[in-house]
């Protein structure tokens, strides 16, 4: 039995105000539905208290939320893009105003599901050290990915999931085994651990 915040059993619509989420498809919908993309850094921080993509005029923004989307843009050392419109940043720019935008009601935990879609070899490294900044600072982080090497070395606990259900629920280095990947992923894996990084090959 696996208990979240100290419960078995939870309303999946109190849950989720409770959660930050992002995912890599958000980015895209996120530009498509707002001006093409033209909503700066800071307005699209201060959208998730209304759950909005981007900060339209039936919106009542206080000082206390423009202060609050800032503070969340500085977490994730993305302050300077304040004022830049989202079709002027990089995809990884844009990915860290998005966790902005997730932290700025305060959750209980950030929840990045496959948060690195379609970001390149640096932007996804520079990426994955912000979050590491977020977990090292208290941050409670739960990633959803297929790759097995974004398991960054603050996570503590890895659950494997096979055909919809639990296979394994505990420590990274009792998890992340080629006997354990080999039956989740279905094919034979070798492992390779460098310090508390862990990758992955087929064979």
């Amino acid at each position: 039995t696996m208990r979240l915040f100290g419960r078995e059993h939870w309303d999946t619509g109190e849950l989720r105000t409770r959660l930050g989420v992002v995912t890599g498809d958000l980015d895209g919908s996120f530009g498509l539905s707002t001006s093409g993309g033209r909503v700066s850094g800071l307005d699209t921080a201060v959208s998730g208290f209304f759950g909005s993509h981007g900060v339209f005029s039936h919106h009542v923004v206080s000082a206390t939320m423009l202060e609050q989307g800032r503070d969340a843009l500085a977490r994730v050392e993305a302050a300077h893009l304040a004022d830049k419109p989202l079709n002027e940043m990089s995809a990884g720019e844009r990915r860290r105003v998005l966790i902005a935008r997730a932290l700025v009601t305060r959750p209980d935990a950030l929840v990045l599901d496959e948060p690195t879609t379609g970001l390149d070899f640096v932007a996804r490294h520079k990426f994955m050290e912000s979050i590491r900044r977020l977990a090292r600072d208290g941050t409670t982080l739960i990633l959803v990915t297929h790759h097995v090497e974004e398991i960054v070395p603050e996570i503590k606990r890895v659950i494997l999931l096979r055909a919809g259900k639990v296979a394994f629920n505990g420590d990274p280095a009792d998890a992340l085994t080629p006997e354990r990947l080999t039956e989740v992923f279905g094919a034979p894996m070798r492992v390779e651990r460098n310090g508390d990084y862990y990758h992955v090959k087929l064979g």
